[in-house]
């Protein structure tokens, strides 16, 4: 293989200059003189003999080699900073800390219960939770904030295991006006009632969560999914929840399925996803392995049914 000519500073000198928007201010956000900064990336183009960069006015701008360039250049930045990362790991042991994204259709009893197990045998480890939505959970996969994610949605470039479905179901509270109807539901009859939708936790958000399929203009978009519930079980709407998320709230009695005739419930796919597997700590290993013990537990006792035992 080809040795490289081109160092990992001065990859890092390039992307400094593009994200600061010029040579002065990548030089202090690197601590580096600016001579220093541009004689690196001077030297890529030089040594490639490609035109990275170009001046317009005060600003550096990319060519559009150079914009090949930056998008190779920070992900080897990246794999680099892993590489490390998963080294220091690898020395030192368990992990000082895990950070874990779920979905907050994941049954959060189920998280905690498999949270405090890896806290009782490793009893040093800190731990990070982000209750995401949808896009929020890639974005915390994307930019490495966390080490293992809960999500619907395996983002591209990411593998996923498969952990378990989830069931949704349509529901408001018993003296909402669709149950005055006092027969079985249309979609049409949803139209003119208050749909109630918890956001995409992203930070430009693209969808919704708990409240599709859309029906109704008529909508009260939140950002908790308990908010959600509180304002169902009020009268204030109705909306498709993950049924273990209003378990109780049905048992007792405070939200009712709705009777519709058809789209009544709906199924979601949940993933377990390492941020990076190669690297990933012994205690993300072990929770991940804590998930799957409790997810086959739980469905074995879902499947057994009222006054069953599991075995």
């Amino acid at each position: 293989m080809k040795a490289p000519r081109v160092s990992l500073e001065q990859w890092r000198a390039l992307v400094a200059v593009v994200e600061a928007g010029g040579y002065a201010q990548a030089a202090e956000r690197l601590n580096k003189s600016q001579s220093t900064i541009s004689y690196a990336v001077h030297r890529i183009e030089s040594m490639l003999d490609v035109k990275v960069l170009v001046i317009e006015g005060r600003k550096a701008v990319l060519t559009p080699a150079g914009e090949m360039l930056l998008r190779r250049a920070r992900a080897l930045i990246q794999e680099a900073a892993r590489l490390e990362t998963g080294a220091e790991r690898l020395a030192a042991g368990w992990e000082a800390e895990l950070r874990v994204a779920a979905e907050i259709i994941f049954p959060t009893w189920l998280l905690l219960e498999c949270l405090q197990k890896l806290s009782v045998e490793h009893e040093q480890l800190q731990v990070q939770l982000h209750e995401s939505v949808l896009g929020g959970t890639t974005e915390l996969l994307a930019s490495g904030r966390v080490d293992v994610a809960i999500t619907s949605s395996v983002p591209g470039g990411f593998i996923g295991d498969p952990l378990m479905q989830v069931r949704f179901i349509a529901a408001a509270a018993p003296h909402h006006p669709l149950f005055q109807l006092g027969r079985p539901l249309t979609l049409e009859d949803l139209r003119g009632h208050r749909h109630l939708i918890v956001r995409d936790s992203a930070s430009q958000p693209q969808r919704v969560v708990e409240g599709a399929p859309r029906v109704t203009q008529q909508r009260w978009t939140v950002s908790a999914k308990a908010t959600s519930i509180r304002a169902a079980c009020m009268g204030m709407g109705f909306a498709w929840y993950a049924e273990d998320s209003i378990r109780r709230e049905l048992e007792q009695g405070t939200l009712k399925p709705l009777p519709l005739i058809e789209g009544s419930e709906r199924w979601a796919s949940l993933y377990l996803v390492f941020a990076d597997p190669d690297s990933s700590g012994p205690a993300a290993r072990r929770l991940a392995e804590l998930l799957h013990l409790a997810v086959a537990a739980s469905t074995t006792v879902v499947l057994a049914g009222p006054g069953q035992g599991s075995g």
